[in-house]
């Protein structure tokens, strides 16, 4: 079983800026890839950025230009540093990791989630 811990989300205002991490730990043989999603209240999550073990990225394009995700494969954590925060980027914000516990068997695994509130 893997296992994710967020952190860093918060309250600031426009034009500020946060930086989210994820922790993966557990029985983890390998990491395909880690990424940022988001979700608000009655609308579906959607991507925000990944970042897979070669180290391609793929963001939304609401947030290029602003967000930068990197990972650390040494430490299985994955980062999303956000800047110049609108009030649209409000969300909560989920970590998730891919990758394999062993040979054949993969795992898809969520964290709880961070809330991100920005005000204007």
């Amino acid at each position: 079983q893997v296992q994710l811990v967020e952190s860093g989300g918060g309250s600031v205002q426009t034009g500020g800026s946060l930086t989210l991490s994820c922790a993966a730990s557990g029985s983890i043989f390998t990491i395909n890839g880690m990424g940022w999603y988001r979700q608000v209240p009655g609308k579906q999550r959607e991507l925000v950025a990944t970042r897979n073990s070669g180290g391609g990225t793929n963001y939304a394009d609401s947030v290029k230009g602003r967000f930068t995700i990197s990972r650390y494969n040494a430490q299985n954590t994955v980062y999303l540093q956000m800047n110049s925060l609108e009030p649209e980027d409000t969300a909560v914000y989920y970590c998730n990791a891919r990758g394999y516990i062993g040979i054949g068997h993969t795992f898809d695994s969520w964290g709880q989630g961070t809330q991100v509130t920005v005000s204007s």
